[in-house]
């Protein structure tokens, strides 16, 4: 595995809720055992007689209160999830997951409470001499000014972890990243597709599941060793059967390098946002999608959702690519299309929203906005979604004065279109 492999390993465990719990844990039992340690450097003189009792008593409430309060964040959390999964969409959950707020407070909660059964215990052997039960009272005190701090914080993020508004700005700042790297390096480094020989053989996938990443530079680095030339087929975001080609290779390779390229194809169960630029898309969409579900009836979430999108649409767009420079010459990679992100980002909404006016308006707004900013082909893209959107809620619609409004939207994005300074 490559450093970056490593890296993004690593970076995807420190996102477990479970490790920063270990983590927090055996600190807070190093904290409570180390004390004797520090207490013996402490000069006898600043010694201070609290008494076992009071040390002992303040751990006891600590360790009480801290369970609670430990089993209330763990129902909050599991609550905020289930109610963005029921309300939004379920692709959001492993980005509630990840949120460092919640973990941290879970952590330190839980932290704390190991702390105090740690000292609890050891007070009840004689662990500790004079100084060592001052250093665990001034550690304690310590302890429960980080709980206060943690608890203000916590008892904020409350009000607004899960909520619509949240879900949506957190998926659209992972779409945004995911975009815009996307629009960076659209090849992930390596060259446009090409024409494949008839004599390449392809690498068939060993598991079924979703592609969720690649490592580029592994990749190209077995290449280079092996004198090979691969064909990627398979990109981010992409589901695959068991024998399904998840790349062509040229060239003659063993088994063993054969098994090392299906390597650097990451195949998992769900989808994630770390290589894929699509998911974001269609995210976003599946919450507006639901926001205008019978039982839900809320066109204002499909609107804001809209407005997400066409944010990430906007910052995609205009990101510079930094792909001028092949860096992986052996490895062919094609890219994602525009025209495969509108439809993920805008079909699902112009398909749910066909009934509702608003909706049906906001969408051929949002292209007028993007349609002048793109190059003459993708504005022939965009054109064709604004037609479909507007077929759908010109067929949607029972008035005729709704649709008359989306026809003359659809209009202006046509005059766009014509009028606008293209980029080339």
């Amino acid at each position: 595995m490559s450093t970056n492999g490593w890296m993004s390993a690593v970076g995807r465990v420190t996102e477990r809720i479970w490790f920063r719990l270990t983590l927090f844990g055996v600190v807070a039992i190093l904290l409570a055992l180390l004390a004797r340690l520090v207490g013996e450097l402490v000069p006898g003189s600043i010694t201070i007689d609290f008494g076992q009792d009071s040390v002992s008593g303040i751990l006891q409430i600590l360790a009480t209160s801290m369970l609670a309060v430990t089993t209330f964040s763990l129902t909050a959390m599991i609550s905020a999830y289930a109610s963005a999964s029921a309300g939004t969409t379920p692709r959001a959950t492993q980005l509630l997951i990840a949120d460092r707020t919640s973990q941290n407070a879970l952590s330190t909660f839980l932290g704390s409470f190991v702390f105090a059964i740690v000292g609890i215990v050891a007070l009840s052997t004689s662990y500790y001499g004079e100084s060592g039960r001052t250093v665990l009272y001034v550690g304690t005190l310590v302890v429960i000014a980080l709980i206060v701090v943690t608890l203000m914080r916590w008892i904020h993020h409350l009000t607004e972890f899960g909520r619509m508004a949240d879900v949506i700005d957190r998926v659209e700042r992972a779409a945004t990243d995911a975009a815009c790297e996307h629009a960076r390096s659209p090849h992930l480094g390596g060259a446009p597709p090409v024409e494949i020989p008839a004599a390449a053989r392809p690498l068939a996938a060993s598991r079924a599941g979703c592609v969720t990443g690649i490592d580029m530079a592994e990749l190209a680095t077995i290449c280079d060793s092996a004198r090979l030339t691969v064909h990627v087929h398979a990109l981010p975001g992409a589901a695959v059967g068991l024998g399904r080609p998840l790349a062509t290779v040229e060239g003659t390779a063993d088994e063993a390098t054969v098994e090392r390229l299906r390597g650097v194809f990451r195949i998992e169960d769900h989808r994630t946002y770390e290589q894929d630029p699509r998911l974001g898309y269609v995210a976003l969409a599946e919450i507006g999608s639901r926001a205008l579900s019978p039982s839900t009836n809320d066109p204002g979430s499909a609107i804001e959702a809209l407005n997400a999108i066409q944010r990430v649409l906007t910052r995609m767009l205009t990101t510079t690519t930094t792909d001028a420079e092949v860096r992986h010459p052996r490895v062919h990679v094609p890219t994602v299309t525009l025209e495969d992100i509108v439809e993920d980002a805008l079909r699902p909404l112009a398909r749910d929203g066909a009934a509702v006016v608003e909706v049906g308006l906001r969408i051929q707004r949002v292209i007028g906005d993007i349609i002048g900013i793109v190059s003459a082909d993708d504005a022939s893209v965009l054109r064709k979604a604004s037609t479909r959107a507007e077929r759908r809620a010109v067929g949607g619609l029972a008035d005729a004065g709704d649709q008359e409004l989306v026809t003359a939207a659809a209009l202006e994005v046509r005059a766009r279109e014509a009028g606008s300074a293209l980029h080339p």
